[in-house]
C-alpha cells in the first residue's frame, strides 16, 4: 500500500491522506486541525462541584474546561482543588457543541517513540504492539529509561528506533518540561504554556512508523524539511482539487448514503450522542446461498465504515447496523474484519463487541472537530435540522 500526504499551502493549508488512492483523512484548513488537544494551560479554579466530582477551569475560552477531581492515576496523589486556586491543566478533548473543553491534570508530552508523562510514574506499552515478546521488551526499555523519575508509554513506532532516538527524544520532552515548569509559577492566568504538535507533525509522528508514506507538497521549505525522513516530493502547482478522485470522494464523505462496489450502501446519521451506520443489501445481489451472501456484504462494509470513521472523524460512540447473521460464525468473521481495517486509524478506537439487538459497538477517541463540522454549518432555513456547506452561506 502506498500512502500519500498532500499539503497545499495557500491562504490556508489544506491536507490530505491518500491511501492506493483512496481518500483518508482530509483536514480542509490546518489552522483547524492545530486543534486545542495537547495544549497546556495555566487556569484558574472557577467553582467546584462536590455533586459531579469536577472542577470546572477558566482557560480564556468561551466555555470553561471540565476537570475530573479523581483521575484514574495509581501513581500520582491530586491534591484537592479550591476556587480560585490555579492549576496547570492539559486539554485531553476539545471543545464540542455545548461542551467545554475536557481537561486532566496528568500533563503528557508525545513525540515518535514515547509519550512523555513527567508527573506520574506509569511505564506501557502501545496497544498497537500485540506481539508479547516486543512488548515484553519495549516495556523492559521504558522501565530502565524512566527509572522511575517519570511517566513513559513506548508508542508503536519504538519497536523498529534505536535506542539512541528514544534517549534522546526522552531527553528533548525532558527538556520541554523543565521549560514549562519553569514558566509556569509566573505565567498570566489564563495563559497557553504550551501549544500542540502542528497537524502535519501529528500525522508524519503517527504514519512514518508504518512506512510506505511519501510527502508532496507545493511549498518547497515543507519538502525540504521532512526529506530526510521520507520521500517528499516538491510540486509548485499542487492543487489538491485536481488530484484524481479526491473531489469526489470528499463529496461522498459528506453525504448521507455512500455506495458500495457491490451495490450495497451505509447510510451515516450522526447525532448528539452518537453516530449510527445502517448497512443495507440495496443493489447487491449474490450467486450463492443467502447467509452467504448476506456475510460478502458485511465483511466489504466492514472496509468502507473504517474509511469512513477515518475520513470523516467521527468520535466517541458508534454503532453499527449490519445486515442480520444468524450465524456466530459469520458474526465473528465479521468482527475480526472490523478490527483488522481499523488497525489503519491512527487514533485509538475501542471494538466493544455486539450488543444484544445485533449492533456492533465502538468508541472513537475525539480529535478535534468532525470533517462534517469543519465543512458544514447548520442550515438557518431548517432551523438547524440540515447543514449546508460553509462556502455556499459565505458566497
Amino acid at each position: 500500500m502506498e500512502r500519500v500526504i498532500y499539503v497545499e499551502r495557500g491562504v490556508h493549508t489544506a491536507m490530505a491522506v491518500m491511501e492506493d488512492g483512496r481518500l483518508c483523512e482530509y483536514f480542509p484548513q490546518a489552522s483547524l486541525t492545530d486543534h486545542l488537544a495537547e495544549t497546556i494551560y495555566k487556569g484558574r479554579v472557577e467553582r467546584v462541584v462536590p455533586g459531579m466530582q469536577a472542577a470546572f477551569v477558566q482557560l480564556g475560552l468561551d466555555k470553561n474546561g471540565f476537570l475530573p477531581l479523581e483521575e484514574h492515576s495509581k501513581t500520582v496523589p491530586w491534591p484537592a482543588l479550591q476556587s480560585g486556586q490555579d492549576v496547570l491543566v492539559q486539554v485531553k478533548k476539545a471543545p464540542t457543541g455545548e461542551k467545554g473543553a475536557f481537561l486532566t491534570r496528568d500533563i503528557t508530552l508525545a513525540g515518535e517513540y514515547v509519550l512523555f508523562m513527567p508527573l506520574n510514574r506509569y511505564v506501557g506499552v502501545s496497544a498497537r504492539v500485540t506481539q508479547p515478546e516486543q512488548r515484553h521488551a519495549l516495556q523492559e526499555a521504558g522501565r530502565q529509561i524512566a527509572g522511575g523519575r517519570f511517566g513513559l508509554v513506548m508508542r508503536y513506532a519504538a519497536v523498529q528506533a534505536a535506542e539512541t532516538d528514544i534517549l534522546q527524544e526522552v531527553e528533548t520532552l525532558r527538556q520541554r518540561w523543565e521549560n514549562i515548569a519553569r514558566r509556569a509559577p509566573t505565567a498570566h492566568v489564563p495563559s497557553v504554556l504550551e501549544k500542540p504538535r502542528g497537524a502535519l507533525t501529528q500525522l508524519l509522528d503517527d504514519y512514518l512508523p508504518r512506512g510506505n508514506t511519501v510527502l508532496v507538497a507545493n511549498d518547497r521549505s515543507l519538502t525540504e524539511a521532512w526529506s530526510s525522513r521520507l520521500p517528499a516530493r516538491y510540486e509548485p502547482e499542487l492543487s489538491l482539487e485536481h488530484v484524481p478522485g479526491l473531489q469526489k470522494q470528499l463529496e461522498e464523505a459528506l453525504r448521507r448514503k455512500v455506495w458500495l462496489p457491490s451495490g450495497g450502501n451505509l447510510f451515516v446519521d450522526p447525532c448528539e450522542a452518537m453516530t449510527v451506520f445502517d448497512v443495507n443489501s440495496a443493489k447487491f445481489t449474490g450467486k450463492r446461498i443467502l447467509e452467504d451472501t448476506l456475510l460478502r456484504l458485511n465483511l466489504e462494509a466492514c472496509r468502507e465504515v473504517a474509511r469512513q470513521i477515518r475520513l470523516r472523524n467521527l468520535a466517541g460512540m458508534i454503532l453499527i447496523d449490519f445486515v442480520d447473521m444468524d450465524s456466530e460464525e459469520h458474526r465473528r468473521q465479521v468482527a475480526e474484519a472490523l478490527r483488522q481495517a481499523l488497525q489503519a486509524d491512527r487514533v485509538k478506537t475501542v471494538m466493544h463487541g455486539f450488543t444484544s439487538l445485533g449492533l456492533m459497538e465502538l468508541t472513537r477517541k475525539r480529535t478535534g472537530l468532525s470533517l462534517r463540522e469543519q465543512m458544514t454549518e447548520p442550515c438557518l432555513a431548517c432551523g438547524g435540522l440540515g447543514r449546508v456547506e460553509r462556502s455556499e452561506r459565505d458566497a
